[in-house]
């Protein structure tokens, strides 16, 4: 039977006696290599590349000291930090900034479903030395103004559908970047990430993440 590097981290840590809280990781650190990443000295990510998120992993409430590594290393972590993970939650641990100089972001998600029928979607700008941005729907209304880096907007309900989004330096209309087009479904929640720089200080990719619940 498979033995995954979950089943250790779970099994290693002080663990409830049902782990009601998860986590997982996402790379968003647009000139880093490859990486592993270890949570309280237990492997529980290989080979995370740049734009690629991990599988939840059911994460005990406690402490963590999350180290960082090039892929393929176990020593001189390119970052070391410390995560509490509180009863009940659950978090998207993004890894942002230019490598090696990296550091952990931690961006909270809805613990259960909405019922109301339509699904949600929020921004988080994660594109290092970005300026403020807009993004529109397709028909130009904005639904998120002035969003600099590392922030994280409420989420906005929107009608069912497909819809493509566009992002663009604040008050201004054209959008310099957009999504392909995606369907959207009810009682789901989406978030838009702008990520990646250029010489300018522009993202230069923006995607779009379910949070399935």
């Amino acid at each position: 039977m498979y033995h995954s590097p979950y089943d250790d981290f779970i099994s290693n840590s002080i663990r409830a006696p049902q782990p009601n809280s998860y986590v997982r990781f996402f790379n968003t650190s647009p000139n880093s290599p490859a990486l592993y990443v270890y949570a309280n000295d237990t492997l529980i990510a290989k080979n995370l590349n740049y734009k690629q998120l991990t599988q939840y992993v059911p994460a005990p409430v406690g402490n963590y000291i999350i180290k960082v590594y090039p892929a393929g290393k176990d020593t001189n972590p390119v970052l070391t930090s410390e995560v509490y993970i509180p009863p009940n939650t659950i978090f998207n641990v993004a890894i942002v900034d230019k490598y090696p100089n990296l550091s952990l972001y931690t961006i909270p998600e809805p613990v259960s479903a909405q019922s109301f029928g339509r699904p949600c979607i929020r921004f988080i700008n994660l594109s290092p030395d970005s300026p403020e941005i807009d993004v529109l729907l397709s028909n130009g209304t904005k639904i998120f103004n002035s969003v600099g880096y590392k922030f994280i907007t409420d989420y906005a309900c929107i009608p069912s559908g497909s819809y493509s989004f566009g992002i663009a330096p604040a008050k201004t209309t054209t959008p310099v970047l957009s999504t392909s087009n995606v369907s959207l479904n009810p009682n789901s929640y989406y978030t838009i990430y702008a990520l990646g720089e250029s010489p300018k200080n522009f993202p230069t990719e923006v995607i779009i993440v379910p949070e399935p619940r």
